[in-house]
Parts: C-alpha cells; structure tokens; sequence
C-alpha cells in the first residue's frame, strides 16, 4: 500500500474503533464524504511538456503568511482522541513543514498552547483559528480574543453548520461525549460558564450582518469555511470577507452537498481572483492538490490525512505525511511542466474518457 493510504490503515488498527468512526464518517449514508475523493479520480491532468521547470518553487503566501506550500491543515477536531500528543504534536509537525495551521474552537488543547507550540519550532509559525460563531455574541467575542491573544493571524469562520450534521456511525456507536479528562478547550472559562467548560452551540439566526459585526471587532483577516454556491463567493467579497474555503465539511454536514472540487470553479469564476480561493475535501495526494489548484484554487487543505498520521506516529506521522504531500506536489508539478503553483491553469485538467 503506498501513499497515504498506509497512514489510514495503521491509525484504523491503533485507534478505539468508536474514535475511528468520529474521524472517518460523515453525514447521512456518505454519500459526499465518498464523493469529495471519488471526483478527483473523475479528473485527469493534461501535461504541458518542454517547459523548463527548474529552480521552481511551491511558496505561496497567504493572507500575508509565507507558506512552503500550497497545503495547509484544515482544522480538525479532538486531536487528542487520535494521540496523547494532540494539536501539540500537530502544531510541531505543521510549523516543520512551514505551512499554516488552522487550529479548532473543537480542539483539545488551548489556542494559546497551540500557537506557543508551534513556535517553539519555528518563530514564525502561522497558526489560524477556526472559529464557531456563538449565539452568545460575549463568548464569540471572547472566542476572538483569545485567538488575538495567542499569535494567530486569521480566522476562519465555519458558516455550513446550522445544526449539526447528523453522523449515523457516531449515533451507533453512542458517541457524543469526550473521554473523561478530555475537553473542547478554547470553550472553558467564557462568558456565562463560570469555570466550566461551554458547549459549542450552533444556531441557525447567524446571516451575513453578523460576519459585519465580526469584521468590525476585529482587525485579523476573516475567512469564510463552507463556500460552495457561487453567489455566496460573490456576498462574501461584498461584506469584506478577505478569502473563502469552498468546503462541504468533510461530507459531515449535507449529505447531498457536492464534491468540493466539482463546486470550486463556479466559485473561483464569481471571484476572479480579487481575494484567495481556498479548497479542502478529499485531497489524498500531490496530484488533487495540482488539479485544485489548476481549477482556481490558491491553497488546498488536509484534514483526515494528517489525523491519521498523528494517530499512526504523532509528530513525526504529522510531518511523515506533510512531506509525502509536498514531494507528490512537486513531482506533479515538473511532470505538468509546471515550476510554480502560478504555473498551473485550468486547461491542464480535463475529465476523464473526454474527447482530447
């Protein structure tokens, strides 16, 4: 078994099998979970050839962040269900491989410990915070603060989660608690909690006036998780939005959702590229990563990937499988005849079995 598959297979023995299924199910009967990966092998890419690819690159920057690549982590949540090490371990691997980290409101390790961790490796480590918007507009408020606090340099707001999804492997296995000693973290302390731990509540009152509301309070560049309709890319810019990640949550939310590759460039054409498109869902190799990006992507993320490598071998899993990402992307690249992520345009890919 080559790729990252092998990471899957060795995380699915080590792992509680009711942990296994948090990390790999989705919605419904799955139907978008399998599709976000079946619609890259519904691809193909059209090679350029006598290009002259040396003393290329894969650096991109990012909302102002240098990146080594264009692959960042998207953001997961109880890493410390995977391994003892947790964000922690994942925050060392991300920062070695110098490329952004977007940390969790879910996660199991503060913000700020996060952050601390990850440049303890790498002074200028970036470190993004997702963020739920809360009902409670003290604890959203509070939520910003302490990401502001902690060094990180964006936030991205999750918008497709009204309610939550509902996961039938989770509701089989009877899993809708953390392990005693295990905790959403970022959620302790916050207004109307006392000293105890929130829930995270979602609410489906939240519009885009609340996104203004949010932009007003803060000075941290705001992206938008969750972009599949282009009309939403297209208010997105309009109330100020400075990027949009075209997501189907993992295929955790709407079932019937599309694949995220299939929606990207409806997205990338209502944006035409006046802010950074972003993409993650279904990214398993170099290769999805080259066609995202020949689609209008400007990054693309991984999010059960590196899960399985923190399960599989902590840090070093993490950056065992960042490094297996960015090796395929480059080897993509030279064989497109491409030296830089600029280079890549949508007319290298094509559908497969279409006419040449």
């Amino acid at each position: 078994m080559t790729g990252l598959a092998r990471f899957e297979r060795r995380a699915r023995e080590l792992l509680d099998p009711v942990h296994y299924d948090f990390f790999a199910g989705g919605a419904g009967d799955e139907v978008a979970l399998a599709d976000n990966e079946e619609a890259f092998g519904r691809l193909a890419l059209l090679p350029r050839i006598l290009r002259d690819t040396t003393g290329g690159s894969t650096a991109v920057t990012l909302l102002g962040d240098a990146c080594e690549m264009p692959i960042f982590v998207s953001p997961t949540a109880f890493h410390r269900l995977a391994h003892p090490g947790g964000e922690r371990a994942t925050a060392r691997a991300t920062a070695a491989a110098g490329t952004v980290l977007v940390t969790g409101t879910a996660a199991t390790t503060p913000v700020a410990d996060v952050v601390a961790e990850a440049r303890e490796i790498r002074e200028d480590a970036t470190v993004w915070f997702q963020l739920y918007l809360q009902p409670d507009p003290e604890v959203t408020a509070a939520l910003v603060r302490r990401a502001e606090r902690a060094g990180c340099t964006a936030l991205v707001v999750t918008a497709d989660s009204p309610v939550f999804g509902r996961r039938g492997r989770d509701d089989r296995n009877g899993f809708h608690d953390l392990p005693p000693g295990l905790y959403a973290e970022n959620m302790r302390d916050l207004p109307g909690g006392a000293d105890r731990v929130r829930p995270i509540e979602m609410s489906g009152a939240f519009t885009w006036e609340h996104l203004d509301r949010l932009r007003a309070r803060t000075d941290l560049p705001i992206v938008v998780k969750g972009v599949l309709h282009p009309e939403d890319a297209r208010l997105a810019l309009r109330h100020g939005v400075d990027a949009v990640l075209v997501s189907n949550h993992g295929g955790r939310q709407l079932d019937v959702a599309p694949a995220t590759v299939d929606a990207l460039p409806a997205v990338a054409e209502a944006v035409r590229g006046r802010i950074p498109v972003l993409l993650d869902g279904g990214i398993r190799s170099g290769a999805d990563a080259v066609m995202a990006l020949a689609l209008g992507a400007t990054a693309v993320g991984v999010g059960r990937p590196v899960l399985w490598g923190l399960a599989a071998g902590g840090e070093k899993g993490v950056g065992e499988v960042l490094e297996l990402l960015r090796d395929e992307l480059v080897h993509t690249m030279a064989l497109c005849g491409a030296a830089s992520p600029g280079d890549l345009t949508g007319d290298l890919v094509t559908r497969r079995g279409a006419p040449r």
